[in-house]
């Protein structure tokens, strides 16, 4: 089934002359929203490697900034939903900004005392925001215009966060990695007070980037407060099956796409926590050159996302999704068994053919749920948990591994083939019993 009459039948949609005028702004909007939650996402791939030398971790201790943001999604997903339901859309992505810009600020009494934990809080206050925004935004992003053409429009939307993969590791670049790589001996042979010295300015690099992020974020509030965005409210005319959180899971293609939502986003995650620590491992490369290559792959990643947008008016939707997978798979093995700067292009190129997995997954697993729609994206948004458990597990088995960072990437390999099938066989629509 296409995703034609999907979200859409739930909704008002403009019937009257000049109504996509009427929708640019707002969608405009919308997509600004992408972009800034794309810059939190992308900011903790340099995060990763800056806060294991800055706070002295493991691999799997530095993992827990993706577990700290993704298992806010899990947390939140639920209470995201209600609040939709009770103030609506405007309301809920006013608030999931403040929440957001709140956690940026919280980065700098973090950084000042070089506390680990205190920067895990603020980056789950982060993610606490991302998700009331990401609840919010990517239905109101696929109801905004008419139905069939819903896909489409959330991945021209999820193209501008594949812009913020590009833009952020130049700014983490630029503005957080100081390029400064110490061994265990030449770390062992400062005395204590040059130790310390060092590991403060490390860590309080973060502080102006995220202290710029949290004004943008308040500023965009106080925009969205007072712009007019068109209400979209549900047509009860029909409801497929009774109303509850966990009955709406009696849609098949629904379950399906929370499982590979799951396994999307752990994948995507577990590829970009460890790229910079893979470029400097296979490659040879000192860390603000690999974050020039993170950069490029997110360049790639967008990229993907407007040819991939592009495509869909020709593919259908879950084909794509599925030759996408094929290739991502292909390359994740020779991310394992390759060499050199083949790795890093091989990386490259998986954030090429992963870029439309997420909005295509999203809105093919809320094809025909109808008044049950913000229940399924709760359902999705949840899902996103993903990127809390998987990259962990890396981290533990790189850590088993005696860091061999590639053999870590056999974790993506297999979240590509789950995907997989459900592009092949779990996104079709079956009526619930």
């Amino acid at each position: 089934m296409q995703v034609t009459n999907q979200i859409g039948d739930q909704h008002e949609v403009p019937a009257e002359k000049g109504a996509g005028a009427k929708y640019l702004l707002p969608f405009i909007l919308i997509t600004s929203l992408f972009f800034l939650w794309g810059m939190a996402h992308n900011l903790d791939s340099i995060l990763i490697p800056h806060l294991k030398k800055a706070c002295e971790l493991n691999n799997r201790q530095s993992t827990l900034i993706d577990t700290s943001v993704f298992f806010a999604y899990f947390i939140m997903a639920i209470p995201a939903g209600m609040l939709i339901k009770r103030f609506g859309y405007k309301n809920s992505i006013i608030i999931g900004l403040l929440v957001f810009a709140t956690g940026a600020f919280l980065f700098v009494p973090a950084a000042n005392t070089r506390t680990y934990e205190l920067f895990l809080f603020a980056l789950f206050v982060i993610g606490c925001g991302l998700t009331i925004l990401e609840t919010s935004a990517n239905p109101y992003a696929a109801i905004l215009g008419p139905p069939e053409s819903s896909s489409k429009r959330l991945n021209l939307a999820a193209s501008f966060n594949g812009l913020a993969a590009m833009v952020a590791p130049i700014v983490g670049s630029l503005f957080i990695l100081s390029g400064k790589t110490n061994t265990p001996e030449q770390m062992a042979a400062m005395s204590d007070t040059v130790r310390a010295a060092y590991l403060l300015e490390e860590a309080s690099a973060v502080k102006l980037p995220y202290i710029i992020l949290g004004s943008i974020l308040v500023l965009v509030a106080i925009l969205f407060y007072f712009m007019h965005l068109p209400s979209m409210k549900p047509q009860h005319t029909e409801v497929e099956i009774k109303p509850g959180f966990f009955s709406v899971l009696k849609f098949s293609h629904l379950s399906w796409a929370v499982v590979a939502q799951f396994f999307y986003v752990g994948a995507q995650v577990c590829i970009t926590s460890f790229f910079i620590r893979i470029a400097q491992q296979g490659a040879g490369l000192d860390e603000r050159t690999a974050a020039y290559y993170l950069g490029i792959y997110g360049f790639l990643f967008m990229a993907g996302r407007f040819i991939g947008t592009f495509f869909l008016r020709f593919v259908k939707d879950s084909v794509l999704l599925s030759i996408y997978c094929v290739i991502s798979v292909f390359l994740c093995l020779v991310a394992i068994y390759g060499t050199g700067i083949y790795v890093i292009y091989a990386l490259g190129g998986i954030g090429f053919f992963m870029s439309i997995m997420f909005p295509t997954i999203f809105s093919l697993g809320l094809v025909g749920l109808k008044s049950n729609t913000e229940t399924g994206s709760s359902w999705l948004v949840m899902s996103i948990v993903g990127g809390a458990i998987l990259p962990y597990g890396m981290g533990t088995l790189i850590d088993m591994k005696h860091d061999d960072i590639q053999a870590g990437y056999i974790i993506p390999l297999v979240c590509f083939v789950i995907i997989l099938y459900f592009g092949i066989f779990g996104h079709k629509v079956k009526q619930p019993v």
